[in-house]
């Protein structure tokens, strides 16, 4: 199972966001205190809508809890400051997406620890980062991706038609 880790995460959409986006993929959510927000709040539970409640998440005091509860795990940091790209690695399947937050990123002496598993996503120009739930999408789906989107929903179904099938056996959509 892949995990996603919010390293002392401010603003309660993204979390929420990110929350729906692990439920929807079979992923654990991992969150280090300090929290901007309550677990409680409002704007929370509306980016989750009604799936935080079947959300697999802990909740840390620190990062140093979150390393002790968590012996061996293997975490890439997304971060703009790394040098490789996230496409660039292999992700295990029960591996650990960190993701700083939203104001300043993963601080510089973790990242420093962690050289060799920092990963960014590429941008163009001089933007100063992507939202923090769009980033955590991003490498999710290619951790995912790699590790062939293993237990879930590769196709869908139409609900009230069905797909047309071409006499050379492709499947078009009508």
């Amino acid at each position: 199972m892949m995990n996603i880790v919010l390293f002392e995460p401010e603003i309660p959409a993204n979390t929420g966001n990110i929350g729906r986006t692990c439920v929807a993929t079979g992923t654990r959510l991992h969150l280090i205190e300090p929290l901007g927000f309550s677990l409680h709040e409002k704007q929370l539970a509306r980016a989750g809508l009604d799936y935080w409640d079947k959300l697999d998440v802990t909740v840390y005091c620190d990062f140093e809890d979150f390393l002790l509860k968590n012996p061996g795990a293997k975490i890439y940091m997304a971060t703009t400051k790394a040098k490789k790209l996230y496409t660039d690695v292999t992700y295990e399947p029960d591996c650990y997406l960190m993701f700083g937050p939203e104001s300043r990123g993963i601080p510089e002496e973790l990242l420093v620890e962690h050289q060799e598993s920092c990963v960014r996503i590429p941008m163009w120009g001089e933007i100063r980062s992507l939202n923090l739930s769009n980033s955590a999408a991003i490498i999710l789906y290619e951790a995912l991706r790699q590790n062939g989107f293993e237990g879930m929903t590769l196709e869908g179904q139409l609900h009230r038609l069905s797909w047309k099938t071409e006499s050379h056996g492709e499947e078009r959509i009508k």
